[in-house]
């Protein structure tokens, strides 16, 4: 019998007293989550022949773990029986304790057989959820951050082919790429429909951000890539369908109680009474449209206090300026946001953005080079080959909008020293996106440590030339030219000056981290298939250390380790 249930349950922001669980069901239901005595009930809403509900659980006992059952119209449809995975549990926030969450970008959606783990490598996320769900001794995060790519809109797998081909003519534009909401709405479904997966979802907190491929490669790179898309007769619906598709799928779970107070389309949702369905179909259309072509019209970006540490989730994507004379990575509502968020008083300061912060510092300079010259620096000529290059290979990160970066720079630095209130132990940026893991450091001898830890990707490895050529770009031929090619376009220097820590390692990953006494604990994870068993693969730890205050110890890291072992098998993967 088919089962109403379509995706999900998904658990999304959890707090202390309350928990969202999200879901995508076959029809026009109610919706109700159980947990002992306490229940909960949402009614359906549509979108485009889709049906979802976010139920809100409330009332719950800071620190309860509960178990909790799913039923659509009174009969219970999750946990499905004979999975073989522990029941699911809301899992509120308790007073006090430490933060622990993982964290990863890029992430594609093709099977876990042999033949998808030749050429995509083993998930790390499910590999993460087969040893979760064994029962070990693996510590249980607080909350697991996806920093964008959760689904590839460009680049599909025959999978998300084939369905496509089922409903229109694949040699037609967008050809094999994503076209409209219905085929948003199936690949979201290929990317977590996995049992593991699926599981893991429904029990650990979640909070999500675009990145370029949740709606195509270099997504607002400039104000030419832009235009270029708008000339396509198809454009129009993938930019509309990708942000809508997203607000309902990845950033309403975002949203805390408090913050869905003020979303309009949320408030729709809560206020609507009648019997029939509310469709949303037309109005988040128009709100999706809307957002793309004025992104001071609604922020993505959120924030959230856990204890004393605080995590900031910045949109790198939407929230640009393009124009021009004012580009910017984050347009003047977007900045002065972030601005009022960057504070101390705090033990660490977490950056969540898609695009790594402190890039390898010559691919920085690189990239700061090249957006001078495609903005003019070396005339008109130089200017067109700058911006083939940019879109070519790229060239589009934080380094690329100097006034952005040396504005958050600024602020970052003034965090780390105390003048926006009392100084962490670490401001640190989270991040993903280039398709390798590193951590790098800011060259300072005083106040907060500031570092970037990223992890990239959990499933889409670059091919062995590409981590070769990128090793190259980013410590190799960069480095030692890239000063002098952005001096040469009178690109400012940096505020400061970073150093790589660790890496790259080209693993797919699942990055972990942790507020030990000792300092900032952070750890990478991949999965290994032993014995040609490729649907259970082992969770194996690449890398691990800790990052201590300067005021605790005055080594760089307290507790540093790197196994050996697997230092030289991630440079053999």
């Amino acid at each position: 019998m088919t089962t109403s249930l379509v995706l999900g349950p998904m658990m999304r922001y959890v707090d202390e007293t309350s928990a969202s669980i999200w879901v995508e069901t076959r029809s026009d239901s109610r919706v109700t989550v159980r947990a002992g005595q306490q229940s909960w009930a949402a009614r359906t809403f549509a979108v485009h022949g889709h049906h979802y509900a976010l139920v809100e659980a409330d009332g719950i006992e800071p620190g309860s773990v509960l178990p909790y059952t799913l039923e659509i119209g009174g009969v219970q449809v999750w946990p499905e029986p004979g999975t073989g995975f522990p029941p699911p549990v809301i899992a509120t926030l308790k007073p006090g304790k430490p933060l622990r969450m993982a964290y990863g970008s890029c992430r594609t959606s093709v099977p876990h057989d042999e033949s998808g783990n030749r050429t995509h490598g083993v998930d790390s996320l499910r590999a993460y959820a087969l040893a979760m769900a064994s029962g070990g001794d693996l510590p249980w995060p607080d909350l697991v951050a996806f920093l964008g790519d959760q689904v590839y809109a460009d680049l599909t797998s025959e999978q998300m082919q084939q369905f496509i081909r089922a409903r229109r003519d694949i040699s037609a534009p967008p050809g094999e790429e994503l076209k409209d909401y219905e085929e948003y709405a199936h690949l979201y479904n290929l990317a977590w429909s996995d049992p593991a997966n699926r599981w893991l979802l429904s029990t650990l907190p979640s909070a999500m951000i675009f990145d370029d491929h949740d709606i195509r490669d270099d997504w607002n790179a400039s104000l030419s890539w832009k235009r270029s898309m708008e000339a396509t007769s198809w454009w129009h619906e993938r930019i509309v369908s990708g942000l809508s598709s997203y607000w309902v799928y990845q950033h309403l779970g975002n949203l805390s109680p408090q913050d869905r107070l003020t979303d309009a389309i949320w408030q729709r949702i809560a206020r609507h009474r009648s019997e029939a369905e509310l469709d949303l179909s037309a109005e988040l259309d128009s709100f999706a449209e809307r957002a793309d072509r004025d992104p001071e019209s609604y922020r993505w970006s959120f924030c959230r206090d856990f204890g004393d540490t605080r995590l900031i989730v910045v949109d790198s994507r939407a929230a640009r300026n393009l124009v021009p004379e004012a580009r910017a990575l984050l347009d003047d509502e977007e900045m002065a946001w972030l601005d009022g968020r960057m504070r101390g008083g705090f033990r660490h300061v977490l950056v969540a953005t898609s695009l790594p912060f402190l890039l390898p510092m010559g691919l920085h300079h690189v990239e700061s080079w090249n957006e001078a010259v495609s903005e003019g620096a070396w005339g008109k000529c130089a200017a067109r080959v700058g911006e083939k290059l940019r879109q070519a290979v790229d060239l589009e990160h934080w380094g690329a909008f100097q006034k952005s970066f040396q504005e958050v720079a600024v602020m970052t630095a003034e965090v780390a020293d105390g003048k926006r209130g009392p100084s962490p132990e670490t401001v640190t940026f989270l991040s993903g996106d280039v398709h390798f893991s590193y951590v790098a450091e800011v060259k300072r001898s005083s106040g907060s440590r500031i570092m970037q830890a990223v992890c990239s990707p959990i499933r889409n490895p670059l091919p062995r030339l590409m981590r070769y050529f990128g090793a190259a770009m980013a410590y190799g031929l960069a480095a030692p030219i890239g000063g002098l090619v952005a001096r040469s376009a009178r690109v400012p220097d940096p505020p400061f000056r970073w150093t790589r820590v660790e890496g790259p390692w080209f693993n797919n990953n699942l990055a972990s981290l942790e507020i030990v006494p000792e300092g900032l604990k952070l750890w990478w994870q991949t999965g290994v298939v032993e014995d040609g068993d490729e649907l259970h693969p082992r969770l194996e730890t690449v890398a691990s250390f800790t990052v201590a205050s300067r005021r605790e110890s005055r080594s760089r890291f307290s507790g540093r380790g790197f196994d050996r072992l697997n230092r030289r098998r991630a440079a053999r993967s």
